[in-house]
């Protein structure tokens, strides 16, 4: 399961009730901060999250209202937060912005107070463990390197316990080692092999996010069958040639791709202060009707209970 928090949902500007663009992922003790717009570390308070375990910083594209929160944060964290050591993911137009901004603007010649590794991003797999991966892919917006990410549990088989006790596998380091896939010998020297005592592989939980996306043109493939997807609603349809202009998409747009994609849940943010929120929900569930606009501080858990 993965959990989700919007700290920020507004585009380009923040509006009363909505900041710029900052998302926060976590999956077990890991917490990944997509984009960090300006006032990103006021939402990080204010939603109860703080700056713990923070380590991992997404950057979905460089544009200003995706990154100016960056210099800030890392001030905060050299000066004050127990936090020594910091990965920036994002591609080379990002990096180059964002290096600009806290190396020569923040720091200027101060030696820098913690470790930044800036990590240029590449489609493919970004970051692993034993039981998820973290992928990116390309989008088009305004400009290159633009990215999305998929957090993607693994596939897993259940050790089935009644299968293990009609072979007489005794509890301990031998059901251990089946669980993990290797082949074990019992006292009476039969040897046990992982798919005698393993269920049917049960796939994991799939969340897509993408922020400014320009056209869902190559999009198809990654987001097929997703759980959730975060996507922007910048536009609405009455507004769709101004949508393509600019490199944004309209919320039936967004929707489309949902459900072609037989995603299970569509959620829309980046929205625009020029749109009411009800009008811009209204228009995705005419073709999507799984779909939720979200506001700041919005909690998803993303699973396949």
């Amino acid at each position: 399961m993965f959990e989700l928090v919007f700290l920020g949902t507004s585009a380009s500007a923040p509006s009363i009730n909505r900041g710029l663009s900052a998302n926060m992922v976590m999956y077990k003790d890991y917490r990944f901060l997509i984009d960090c717009g300006e006032g990103t570390q006021r939402q990080l308070l204010q939603s109860g999250l703080g700056f713990r375990r923070l380590d991992k910083i997404l950057l979905t594209h460089g544009h200003l209202d995706h990154i100016l929160g960056l210099g800030g944060l890392a001030s905060t964290f050299g000066r004050w937060e127990a936090i020594d050591h910091i990965e920036i993911y994002g591609g080379e137009p990002a990096l180059r912005r964002v290096k600009i901004l806290i190396e020569d603007v923040v720091l200027g010649n101060a030696r820098p107070p913690l470790q930044i590794d800036y990590r240029r991003l590449k489609p493919g797999l970004v970051f692993e463990d034993k039981t998820f991966t973290l992928s990116a892919f390309p989008v088009q917006h305004r400009g290159p390197g633009c990215f999305g990410f998929v957090f993607a549990e693994k596939t897993r088989r259940p050790f089935v316990p009644e299968k293990a006790e009609a072979l007489g596998v005794p509890f301990g380091p031998e059901r251990r080692n089946l669980v993990a896939g290797r082949a074990v010998t019992l006292a009476d020297g039969r040897t046990v092999l992982p798919d005698e005592v393993l269920g049917d592989e049960i796939p994991g939980v799939k969340l897509v996010f993408m922020a400014d996306v320009g056209s869902t043109e190559g999009l198809l493939p990654v987001v097929q069958n997703a759980d959730a997807m975060v996507i922007e609603a910048t536009y609405l349809d009455s507004e769709a040639d101004m949508a393509q202009k600019f490199g944004h998409l309209t919320a039936a747009r967004a929707a489309q791709l949902a459900k072609t994609a037989n995603v299970k849940k569509l959620y829309l943010t980046h929205l625009s202060r020029r749109y009411r929120e009800r009008d811009v929900l209204a228009e995705a569930r005419a073709v999507f009707p799984a779909t939720v606009v979200v506001r700041d501080f919005d909690r998803v858990q993303v699973s396949r209970a």
